[in-house]
């Protein structure tokens, strides 16, 4: 099916890639269909959450433990039920992105993960209770570090493989 968008122009999307959020995300309930497009620079963490049903909505998200790797909640049972979650591997963890000007100031809303099975393409926005995290985590920083220590593992797994040869 093809989607005209905002942000990407016309796309083409397979139905069974469309995402389901039953009760919408936050300020934005009435919008249910996704589909969650992968950006095409693989070094660029950031991915975007298109709207099948508005063209304008799309929101920039990132995997919350690329940048912070303690990053922790609960998700209920019957939360779990409803996404038809069976194992892990199953579920992807997006935050919602702010990209302003000055990527200096990049943020993350920690409090409100998005949880999608990727097999039954159902997700779900959590409102954590977790006093430790903000719906404005700086991440430029962070993201800067991880980026780094990446290139430095790189430059020591090359630095091994020329060793072994």
């Amino acid at each position: 099916m093809l989607l005209e968008t905002k942000q990407f122009g016309t796309i083409e999307i397979k139905e069974d890639k469309v995402i389901t959020f039953t009760q919408g995300i936050i300020a934005f309930e009435e919008m249910k269909r996704y589909i969650l497009i992968e950006n095409e620079d693989k070094e660029n963490p950031i991915w975007w959450l298109q709207s099948v049903d508005r063209s304008d909505l799309a929101f920039p998200t990132i995997n919350p433990f690329y940048f912070k790797p303690d990053y922790e909640f609960d998700i209920s049972a019957s939360g779990a039920d409803e996404l038809g979650i069976e194992e892990k591997e199953d579920v992807i963890v997006l935050s919602i992105v702010v990209i302003p000007e000055d990527l200096k100031k990049m943020t993350a809303n920690l409090v409100a993960p998005l949880i999608i099975n990727v097999k039954t393409k159902k997700g779900k926005q959590l409102v954590l209770q977790d006093k430790n995290y903000t719906t404005k985590h700086y991440i430029f920083e962070e993201l800067k570090k991880v980026l780094q220590n990446k290139d430095e593992e790189e430059c020591e797994n090359a630095s091994a493989d020329e060793k072994e040869k």
